[in-house]
Parts: C-alpha cells; structure tokens; sequence
C-alpha cells in the first residue's frame, strides 16, 4: 500500500505534471476541469491522487461541471472517500463564483437581441436549481437590461406565476418589454400545456399595458426552447 500512495501522490510526480506547478509554469487554461478541482481538494485519498479523485468526482456528474454544481456539500462527503467537509466547501464555492462570473459577464454586454443571447444570461441564474423559478428579463429602448429578477418559485413540476407581480415590477422598473424565462430541472425543453397557456396570457395582458413580452424561454441544462423563435408566442 505504501508503494501505491507513493506512486499516487503528486508530490512525486514530474513538476510539470502537478497542478499547481503547471498553473504557474502554462498558465491556468492548459489545466483540465479535473486538474483546476484538485488544486482545490489539495489531496486525495489512501487508492487516489487529487487529479484521480476529482476525475472520479466530475465523471460522476458526466464530466459536466453544470450536473456538477447541483451536488451538494453532503452529496460530495458521502460519495467520495477523501473529500470532508472543508473541500466539499471549496467545490462548491468556486462553482458559484464560476457561475456569477458567467453572469457578471454577460450583464456586461447590457443588451440582448437573440433567444441565445436571453438563454445564456439566464442559464448561470438557473440551470443548476433543483426545482422550477420564474424569471423576467426587463428591457430597455434598444432592448439593454434594465434588471433580471425570479417572481415565483415553485417545486419540481411547476410553479404558479402571477401576471400582476410581472407587470407591477415591469412598470416600477419602466421597462419597454420583457422576457419571460422559467427552468425545467428535468432538463427536457419542450413547452407544457400550462407554460404556453401561461405565456399568452401574460402577452395577451402586456399589449394593453403597452408592454411588450418578446420572447419567453424555457431553460435545460445546456440547451434551451424559445417561444419566439418556435413561433408560438
């Protein structure tokens, strides 16, 4: 056994190999999502290295760092010899910071004028929440962001919105039009009977406030269904 975690360590592996060392020597982006987690963890386990466990970990969640985020900190504890409370922390700390960075950076652009452009503002705020929020993008003149915020919060299978909350928040924010967007923790995109009832009664009710509703937008886990582009809004 001693041999096996002395092969395993990375203390014992070539400089250039380490994660930490090859940050510093190549710069952050050559390292893997793998190698960028154990420089987190910092150690393995007694049968992995760092790398090895945190490969073990992201293949759990098929190497997609979104499934990842949904983990939660008893989640990683339970699951993975090696990891407690502290690095579990660590994990999920650098997830959020990655999301709100994704989010700070698209809020930077202050302007959409596409669904994929609404999806990938809306993606960092709910792709990886377990059950359904409803969320409104208001917009300016020249659709620039005015202020994005969730109206209702539901379980796994819905949520119930309420057109009065939606235009009482657009008007006191004078927003020219909106976006509509909810999540499907399932990840399947396709519109249910209620969300496109939902969502032309919202229109219907924004035309005569003078409020234009331009698209509503329903977010998996990576992809996403439009309403305008499909047609049906």
């Amino acid at each position: 056994m001693d041999n096996y975690i002395q092969k395993t360590s990375i203390k014992n592996w070539a400089e250039d190999d380490r994660p930490r060392e090859k940050l510093m020597l190549k710069g952050k982006s050559v390292l893997s999502d793998a190698e960028l987690i154990a420089i987190l963890i910092n150690s393995g386990n007694n049968e992995e290295s760092a790398v090895e466990l945190s490969q073990r970990i992201l293949r759990s969640a098929n190497d997609n760092l979104i499934e990842l985020s949904k983990l939660g900190i008893n989640d990683l504890i339970k699951n993975f010899k090696g990891i407690g409370e502290a690095k579990a922390i660590s994990i999920i700390a650098a997830l959020e910071l990655g999301k709100r960075r994704r989010s700070s950076d698209v809020l930077d652009k202050k302007k959409i004028s596409s669904s994929k452009e609404a999806f990938e503002v809306m993606q960092s705020y709910v792709a990886d929440i377990q059950h359904e929020e409803f969320w409104i993008i208001m917009l300016g003149r020249n659709n620039k962001i005015i202020k994005i915020l969730c109206v209702s919060e539901g379980g796994t299978a819905g949520t119930v919105v309420d057109p009065k909350k939606i235009f009482k928040l657009a008007l006191e924010n004078n927003a020219s039009s909106l976006i509509l967007c909810h999540n499907h923790p399932s990840g399947a995109i396709k519109p249910s009977e209620a969300d496109i009832k939902i969502t032309s009664k919202i229109k219907k009710a924004g035309e005569m406030l003078e409020l234009n509703v331009v698209d509503h937008i329903i977010v998996g886990d990576e992809n996403y269904f439009s309403f305008a582009d499909e047609g049906i809004l």
